[in-house]
């Protein structure tokens, strides 16, 4: 059984394979997956040698193409089946909510099967098959990137794909060709392929995270719940994979594919056998356009640089750059004064540059400050208090339970879960990164219930809140509330807890609470006091 999710994001709605009932069709947004394959210099672990040469598949270049289902030549293109296990963030004590969807892949490399992450995210079960196949048989998970939306997995007895030809990887096609869709979407149980053409080539939000922006290619080829994760052919090379689109109720014939550029980039980054996530300037920049401002920063290049407005602390450039700087070329290419920059021929958002290095890459600037030029090089790397304004998979929910109040670290889960609108909270989660809260608090704590109890009468309208304090222990991060909570502070006996805004402490005496919190675990079956995890670096 097909099932959906759907989340408001970006007005974008993402192919999911296996999130939420169908009878959710008519919430705006759907998300939905793409599996990442390794190419063929990826290193595949001794897999057997490649099999003889399956029929070529059709080029699907006209009106008169025709696909004989019969034959096997697209069986390398997929189905997927899984069982996923959503994490419950409101009583993440509890195993999670089961549920169960569909998506699409395609073989790029002996039992190698690329796809959208979020088609396998939280996944408990995969099972894969072909369209001419109707039993389905068990795979794993090899890779998954959730940054960049793309997977790879595997058959866990080969044998069964073992005469399919892998797809090959094509370029960037050019705009206003034609490329076809192959998939499962709904509808139907069997492959589906539909025509479009390229409109347009950007740079884009991934809705699968909600913070991560990627190349992207627009297609006007019909892209439905189920297509996530299938190959977007042309002259019969896959030039992207299907993973997003528009709801009909915001646009028309506007679907979404992961181009070559990013899947290649994540087939290189996994052939160490691990992933290492995407690496970030860390910059916000602003373009320089108006002609009194060109001539006040001195600029003797029309048309090329932008003003760095912040530098986040701890990233790539912050050793480097500083507010007020005008960045004039990125990795030896010009930076034009809207941002954008030449890569192979085509303008792309100067991210771009970066978008496709690694960890420990290096990357010449040239920018001008108080009117000078310098040079320098910065080493990229991964900057983590971004990643945590997005959405995660795949992970346990962290939280500590004592005496009925439960602590949980902030991030985008929980703040969906909880719908928290505590303008504290709300200010700190908005503002993580431009009032730079990581600096002071790398993880921010919320207590987000209290347990009804006679130990916790009258507690019930001080939460949500962030905590600021614990018995008189700033708390910068969940492990904190475990060690404040065996202190005495100020107050010996007692258990004082501050929320930040708040004027209100919450008091309880240690005696009552020590009492309580046995009774209280019992009585809301809660088998588990605290899972504290470990934070995101």
């Amino acid at each position: 059984m097909i099932s959906l999710i759907f989340r408001f994001l970006l007005d974008f709605f993402e192919l999911c394979p296996s999130l939420l009932p169908i009878m959710n069709l008519s919430r705006s947004l759907l998300f939905s997956g793409a599996l990442v394959a390794t190419s063929l210099t990826l290193n595949l672990h001794s897999q057997e040698a490649a099999p003889a040469p399956a029929p070529r598949p059709p080029r699907l270049n006209g009106t008169a193409d025709a696909i004989d289902l019969a034959s096997g030549a697209w069986d390398n293109v997929i189905n997927i089946e899984v069982s996923v296990l959503f994490p419950d963030y409101r009583e993440p004590w509890n195993a999670g909510q089961p549920s169960g969807g569909s998506g699409t892949g395609f073989l790029i490399a002996p039992n190698r099967f690329m796809t959208n992450a979020h088609v396998v995210s939280n996944a408990t079960r995969v099972m894969i098959r072909t369209t001419n196949d109707p039993e389905p048989h068990p795979a794993k998970i090899v890779f998954i990137a959730h940054d960049c939306d793309l997977a790879i997995i595997e058959a866990v007895n080969p044998e069964h794909f073992a005469k399919l030809k892998p797809l090959a990887i094509g370029g960037v096609p050019k705009l206003n060709t034609e490329v076809n869709v192959l998939g499962y979407p709904i509808g139907g149980d069997r492959i589906s392929v539909t025509r479009g053409v390229v409109s347009r080539i950007d740079f884009r939000p991934y809705s699968h995270t909600s913070v991560d922006s990627h190349l992207a290619i627009q297609v006007d080829a019909a892209i439905n719940p189920g297509n996530s994760g299938g190959p977007v052919l042309q002259d019969g090379k896959v030039v992207g994979v299907a993973f997003q689109g528009y709801s009909g109720r915001v646009a028309q014939n506007v679907g979404y594919m992961i181009p070559t550029p990013v899947i290649k980039r994540f087939l290189k980054d996994v052939e160490d056998g691990s992933y290492d996530y995407y690496v970030d300037l860390s910059v916000d920049d602003f373009p320089i356009e108006n002609p009194a401002q060109v001539k006040a920063l001195k600029l003797e290049e029309p048309g090329v640089g932008v003003m760095i407005g912040d530098v986040s602390i701890s990233g790539s450039v912050s050793d480097v750059l500083k507010p007020g700087d005008v960045l004039l070329s990125l990795g030896g290419n010009p930076v034009y004064n809207n941002g954008l920059i030449r890569v192979d021929g085509d303008l792309v958002d100067m991210n771009e540059v970066v978008e496709r290095k690694f960890a420990g890459d290096k990357v010449a600037l040239e920018f001008i400050r108080d009117g000078k030029k310098q040079k320098a090089e910065v080493t990229l790397k991964r900057f983590a208090p971004y990643v945590k304004l997005g959405a995660t998979y795949d992970e346990r929910p962290r939280y500590l339970m004592y005496a009925g109040l439960l602590f949980q670290p902030l991030d985008r889960n929980l703040m969906d879960a909880h719908r928290i609108t505590d303008r504290t909270v709300v200010h700190v989660f908005d503002n993580y990164l431009n009032s730079k809260f990581y600096v002071d608090i790398p993880e921010p704590v919320v207590l987000t219930t209290i347990l009804p109890d006679e130990a916790t009468t009258y507690l019930q309208s001080t939460f949500p809140g962030l905590v600021e304090e614990i018995n008189g222990v700033k708390i910068k991060r969940l492990a904190d509330v475990a060690e404040a909570l065996k202190k005495d502070g100020d107050k010996p006996g007692f258990i004082v807890v501050k929320l930040l805004d708040k004027g209100r402490p919450i008091i309880l005496k240690r005696s009552l609470a020590d009492e309580a919190h046995p009774r209280i675990m019992q009585n809301y079956n809660i088998q588990e006091a605290a899972f504290i995890g470990q934070e995101l670096k």
